[in-house]
């Protein structure tokens, strides 16, 4: 079922811009640990360097855990293939002529265009990304568990 209306903010975001609109703050939202996740070596090199310049500072504000480094290194692959595509467009253009005369778009124009899609998402959705993570409400019932299985069964 979807929900209405604009997806949250995470509640680390809010705190950072002193809460403007003074609404209450979600305080049963997961609160993982407040560590960056360690690059994967699988990356591209330019997708390593996109998570380099994000991944301190995001941690730093506390957007950044361990549990999002899939999402993150989702989001670090498709950037890196997106500039690729706008390298290429920027140095080739976006059109060219077929042998027989036609003018095309190249294929890298539906290439950027994807990934762009794919960073956003990753920006936004499974509940893996901290925007997204303000959607989900933990239950505080019972919490005393040492069984991190347990409690992750427990989340709304």
């Amino acid at each position: 079922m979807a929900t209405r209306g604009r997806k949250p903010k995470p509640t680390a975001i809010k705190v950072l811009e002193g809460n403007p609109g003074k609404r209450p703050l979600n305080e049963n939202e997961p609160k993982p640990e407040r560590q960056a996740p360690e690059c994967p070596s699988w990356l591209e090199p330019e997708a390593k360097a996109e998570w380099e310049r994000m991944a301190k500072t995001m941690e730093a504000i506390g957007i950044l855990t361990e549990v999002d480094m899939a999402a993150f290194a989702g989001y670090c692959q498709a950037y890196a293939r997106w500039k690729e595509a706008e390298e290429f467009l920027s140095k080739h253009g976006t059109i060219f002529k077929t042998p027989s005369g036609y003018i095309q778009q190249v294929p890298q124009v539906s290439i950027a265009q994807t990934y762009l899609k794919v960073m956003k998402d990753f920006c936004s959705e499974f509940g893996l990304t901290p925007a997204a993570r303000t959607r989900i409400q933990v239950n505080t019932e019972d919490t005393d568990t040492d069984d991190p299985m347990e409690n992750l069964l427990r989340v709304k």
